[in-house]
């Protein structure tokens, strides 16, 4: 089993404090204060030109900050850079290989980079393989084959050099369904039982909500929220809780209906689609649902779906993402893009 980077270090895996990349007049990243754990899987959310992959080279000591501090397996990347490498496994959001050789022999190729023993090389590499589940097809030349093919052998070369923290970029973009599910069986794999430390860069909420202990949402450069989603759902409750309505009859009569309930903020008509023609977005003090459901079917309407959205991280983040954009607006202030 890898050593984990709190036995390593004594302390967090993965640390930066105030952490600010800019490029000229440009924020890539604010400020960022991130702990990651050993055994845990933190999801570093946003869109593309968000700050991640930034946050992700500095970490890796490929950029250098323009202020603040990070550790990573209790070294500074900055200063330290090769012995950073040496004990963090990095997956790429496109990962390389030479196609011309097998998955094995391309291991192989960076066993040898990382001075791994040679005499123990080949029953390291099957057991790699065994665990990214290729050992079928780990003596066939890589340029056959599929992106989550090629992304769990990332995987696998990852682990070659045994790390203790790794940093994923996008690792389930572009693969089917199936290989999806392999790949986030195998995060979690890694987290509990080799007590690997992960953080994982992703725009696909819904993915990241299933395998990861902590999220942060990164809007613009600045991690606004972090925590797990059920905290962070507690977090916008100050903000209104957010039902989905589905109502069938006259739309005016419906958003009457939906307002005539006391605490109701807002009523926002969302967009039709086959199957629930007529929704509708109700934001509330409290939770309201049942009230919401007694105003329509007195109002002679029929309720067609009823949802309390609080749980879902999809929400969550539209909601900080919103709220962000619109303090930003009120303070006059605009942000460059990022990556």
């Amino acid at each position: 089993m890898a050593a984990t980077a709190a036995a390593t270090t004594g302390g967090p895996a993965i640390e930066t404090r105030q952490l600010t990349k800019r490029y000229g007049d440009v924020i890539a990243v604010d400020r960022l204060d991130l702990t990651v754990s050993a055994g845990e899987v933190f999801g570093l959310l946003g869109p593309n030109g968000a700050g991640k992959t930034t946050t992700i080279l500095m970490l890796l000591g490929l950029s250098e900050p323009t202020a603040g501090t990070a550790r990573v397996a209790g070294l500074d990347p900055a200063r330290q850079p090769l012995e950073v490498k040496r004990r963090v496994g990095y997956l790429p959001d496109n990962v390389g290989f030479y196609g011309n050789l097998t998955g094995r022999q391309n291991l192989r190729y960076t066993a040898r980079l990382n001075g791994v023993d040679p005499a123990a090389t080949d029953r390291r590499l099957q057991d790699l393989l065994d665990q990214v589940g290729l050992a079928d097809t780990a003596d066939t030349r890589v340029d056959t084959y599929s992106r989550g093919m090629r992304q769990r052998l990332g995987i696998a070369d990852a682990l070659v050099k045994d790390p203790s923290v790794m940093i994923l970029d996008e690792p389930t973009i572009a693969i089917d369904p199936e290989g999806v599910a392999e790949m986030l069986a195998l995060i979690r794999f890694l987290a509990r039982e080799r007590g690997v430390a992960l953080l994982l860069s992703s725009h696909l909420l819904q993915q990241v909500q299933s395998v990861c202990d902590r999220v942060g949402i990164f809007v613009k450069g600045r991690l606004v929220a972090q925590g797990r989603v059920q905290e962070l759902a507690a977090q916008m409750s100050d903000a209104g809780v957010v039902i989905e309505v589905g109502a069938a009859g006259d739309p005016a009569e419906v958003e009457r209906a939906l307002l005539a309930v006391p605490g109701v903020q807002r009523v926002q008509r969302v967009a039709r689609d086959e199957r629930d023609p007529q929704r509708w977005r109700v934001t509330a003090d409290d939770d309201a649902t049942g009230a919401l459901a007694r105003s329509l079917v007195t109002a002679g309407l029929t309720v067609t779906s009823l949802r309390r959205h609080g749980d879902d991280l999809d929400e969550l983040y539209r909601r900080y993402f919103e709220n962000r954009q619109t303090a930003t607006a009120a303070a006059g202030g605009g942000d460059g893009e990022h990556r």
